[in-house]
């Protein structure tokens, strides 16, 4: 064969193996309404830069006639290329062929890229539309699964790694998006779970449809596995563009700055009647996250679940924040179990990768009840409490009105080594509220008292004035400065600037045991 003819059929098989599982397979997923693995890919990063690894790859089986159905990248497009002009690995599984289903050379094509973004410091973006594990394969399958999943541990805080559920998800295949960073699904057309409907119903005789037990609302709004959800592929495509624009490429990077017109001076008027004169009544916190950062720089994350908590990146100067914030207008802003998980595990990302903290608390404790103490709010509390002890990122609070008792403690008040603490006059910092408080200290007056609502009412007002304000924990310095509402914007850029060259170390072991 001379050269030419070399070339030829160097050509026929890069040809071969852009077709995937053929035209018709192709054509079937278009009128699903999604992409092919290599239409996702394209969209995803940065018009011609896309750079493919082991695309003539073939599997190595030879049972159940597998030898006779050997297709060029064997059911996933992996590489590398740019993302707003910076570097990414992505892998994108391709269910026109075996249905996605993951094998040996599959998992090694992965395994590849990952090995490559660890040595370079760039981010994983996995593209997951699998059947799950080959079974003609057998245990090797099992295996490919399991050095993902190593890879998936090794790489964790060390590059951000993203999971797109763009199609079915199940099994052991779950396991992988389960333990990366942020996971997006798409309405309607992505699934995730352990067991499926018919092993479901043969075991426990539940009877749910694959959308009830997996789909994307689901997994957002009520087990809170996922982080975004999409309206469809298109739209899962930009936020994950949206997302990359807030992040480091790995641990040794600050996140990206950005030039903002917004007035690192401006002060919004609004926020000064924003607090209700009832402290008993609700205000929405997105208000005042989105009128204190950058204009239109909020991109919140775990937006269906535990809405108690709110939690997600933003821009503050041009500089990228976390903001972890109390949720008034849903039960009262009180910790549970759900809310206390979310917190913590944006925490952790955060302080993870460079990214400082910023917490707006209205919170009037963690909610009572036998569920949540059975569901073991002690342990899942906690662990918001350990993330934020932990975290050496720049971390300035800001009490907007409630801070009541041990969640007062938990959302990063001074004595867990928060940098900066504010309070805004609305504030009240006490151990419990006023209500709650004169029922126990003056219980025996009451009782004897001759009006006792009356008298209550004067001794919760006293209360108030006296220990439900910020002047007290002024006084012993547990917050800064008490500042104007309309002051916050300015002051928390100063602060950020301040320590934005922050160095704090912890004791040297090889890692914490946070209470899972």
């Amino acid at each position: 064969m001379g050269t030419i003819e070399k070339v030829e059929e160097l050509r026929r098989r890069k040809k071969a193996a852009l077709e995937g599982g053929g035209a018709e397979r192709v054509a079937k997923r278009h009128v699903q309404g999604k992409l092919t693995a290599r239409e996702r890919v394209e969209r995803l990063l940065d018009p011609g830069t896309f750079r493919e690894t082991d695309a003539l790859s073939l599997h190595r089986c030879t049972d159940f006639g597998m030898e006779k159905d050997r297709i060029p990248g064997d059911g996933v497009v992996t590489g590398w290329g740019y993302v707003d002009g910076r570097p990414v690995y992505v892998f994108s599984q391709d269910f026109t062929v075996f249905g996605g289903a993951l094998g040996e050379v599959f998992a090694e094509k992965i395994c590849k890229i990952m090995d490559m973004a660890m040595k370079v410091g760039a981010p994983v973006i996995g593209l997951n539309d699998s059947g799950g594990a080959r079974i003609q394969e057998g245990v090797v399958s099992l295996g490919g699964y399991a050095e993902i999943f190593f890879r998936n541990v090794m790489a964790s805080g060390v590059i951000p790694q993203i999971s797109a559920i763009m199609g079915p998800c199940a099994g052991g295949a779950v396991y992988s998006p389960a333990m990366t960073d942020f996971i997006l699904m798409v309405q309607k057309t992505s699934h995730m779970f352990i067991t499926g409907p018919e092993v479901i119903k043969t075991v426990t005789r539940e009877e749910v449809t694959f959308e009830e037990l997996g789909g994307a609302h689901t997994h957002n709004a009520k087990s809170g596995v996922a982080h975004l959800i999409s309206d469809n592929e298109d739209h899962c495509i930009a936020q994950i563009r949206a997302l990359m624009s807030y992040l480091p490429s790995n641990n040794l990077e600050d996140p990206p700055r950005t030039v903002t017109d917004d007035p690192a001076d401006r002060m919004d008027d609004e926020l000064r009647t924003i607090i209700p004169d009832d402290p008993n009544k609700p205000y929405e916190m997105h208000e005042v996250i989105t009128r204190v950062m950058d204009r239109g720089s909020f991109f919140e994350i775990h937006p269906l679940w535990a809405g108690n908590m709110v939690v997600g990146f933003a821009r503050l100067g041009g500089s990228v924040v976390g903001v972890v914030a109390n949720q008034p207008a849903v039960m009262a802003g009180c910790l549970d179990i759900d809310a206390s998980t979310k917190g913590a595990r944006f925490v952790r990302f955060c302080d993870c990768f460079n990214i400082p903290l910023i917490t707006f608390v209205d919170v009037p404790g963690f909610l009572p009840g036998t569920s949540q103490e059975y569901g073991g709010i002690i342990r899942h509390g906690s662990k918001l409490l350990y993330a934020f002890c932990e975290a050496t990122v720049p971390r300035m609070t800001v009490i907007t009105r409630k801070a009541y008792g041990g969640a007062y403690d938990v959302m990063n008040s001074k004595h867990i080594k928060a940098d900066v603490n504010f309070a805004w006059p609305s504030s009240e910092i006490a151990v419990m509220g006023p209500d709650g408080a004169v029922n126990i200290v003056f219980k025996k007056e009451l009782a004897k008292a001759g009006h006792p609502k009356a008298r209550k009412a004067e001794l919760v007002e006293e209360y108030r004035e006296k220990f439900a304000s910020p002047y007290i924990a002024a006084e012993r310095g547990y917050v800064d400065d008490v500042i104007e509402p309309q002051e916050t914007r300015p002051r928390l850029i100063e602060a950020l600037k301040m320590f934005e060259n922050k160095r704090e170390s912890r004791p040297a072991k090889k890692h914490g045991n946070i209470p899972l």
